[in-house]
């Protein structure tokens, strides 16, 4: 594991940028840039053409680094290309000072009581193994729940830590992500359920096994405390989760230590034909707002004895 970016993610401001829609959430992402649908056949190579483009727009922006932005999270074709010419995670790394994470799970099952689990993962390891030997620091994998189903929500957190575990064998640090659907109807009673079930699987980690979680904004301020102040976890970030980034970043200056791992509301505004100057400027309002509003949700930040 990579001692400075341990020390990046726990201890440096900034916020994890999310850059990481796979094959199902492509099409609205690039139509929201103002990519139409005919420039591309869903689920081809053109599709991921198109996003690439749009990424590498990002992130070689000269208002894209590490100054205020801990990390970035990549679909697994964003990390097997380029940026001018340098592999993906080795660029936001060496040239940009961004920690490199990989989403990793293949999609969500069925709802069933509740909850949407993860599909299965057969290919994990190798795809560890790849991600680890092209500079990639942790993983990030999406679950959903829908409503406050006891059952549900402690089956989807066994899910999450059982395959959080094999990624921390690997020497990866995984990001959890067991999103409470902000459409919820049970929405607070929802994240009080997720958070008991994930402090229990909490307590049969060892000392040694450091993971994230990447949760939605909660009904109840600082909700997360727990989560944020135990020694196993590295940092707990935020998805803005459908909210506009004014109401994502309201939501997160209120919790205490926790930042941002936004992906939607980061884009919000960046369209294909505005020129260098302006996608620039319109992108540095986003890093900036989104900055400020993790910066003031981390107070607490110096409660975390990590090294």
């Amino acid at each position: 594991m990579n001692a400075d970016m341990m020390k990046k993610v726990c201890h440096a401001d900034g916020f994890i940028a999310a850059l990481d829609q796979s094959g199902g959430s492509t099409p609205k992402a690039l139509k929201l840039y103002g990519i139409k649908d005919d420039a591309y056949e869903v689920g081809k190579v053109s599709m991921y053409d198109c996003i690439h483009k749009m990424r590498t727009r990002i992130m070689t922006s000269p208002k894209f680094n590490g100054d205020r932005i801990l990390g970035a999270i990549l679909f697994e074709d964003t990390m097997n290309r380029e940026i001018n010419g340098v592999p993906t995670a080795e660029f936001l790394w060496k040239e940009k000072n961004v920690v490199p994470f990989l989403k990793v799970d293949k999609g969500l099952e069925d709802e069933k009581d509740g909850v949407q689990l993860m599909k299965p993962m057969p290919k994990l390891d190798s795809t560890l193994e790849l991600a680890k030997a092209k500079g990639v620091f942790g993983t990030k994998m999406r679950s959903v729940i829908k409503y406050a189903n006891k059952e549900g929500i402690k089956a989807i957190v066994e899910q999450q830590f059982t395959v959080g575990k094999q990624i921390m064998a690997k020497g990866l640090v995984p990001i959890l992500e067991p999103e409470v659907d902000i459409r919820s109807p049970e929405k607070a009673e929802a994240e009080t359920l997720l958070r008991a079930e994930l402090m229990e699987q909490l307590k049969m980690l060892r000392g040694d096994q450091k993971l994230m979680f990447k949760l939605s904004l909660p009904d109840v301020d600082d909700l997360y405390e727990p989560l944020v102040n135990h020694p196993n976890v590295v940092r707990v970030v935020a998805l803005s989760g459908g909210y506009s980034r004014a109401e994502a970043n309201d939501l997160l200056a209120r919790q205490h230590g926790v930042v941002a791992s936004f992906s939607r509301a980061l884009t919000e505004g960046l369209q294909d034909d505005l020129t260098d100057e302006a996608f620039d400027a319109m992108l540095d309002t986003s890093i900036q707002e989104i900055f400020d509003a993790s910066k003031a949700s981390g107070i607490k930040k110096e409660l975390h004895t990590h090294t």
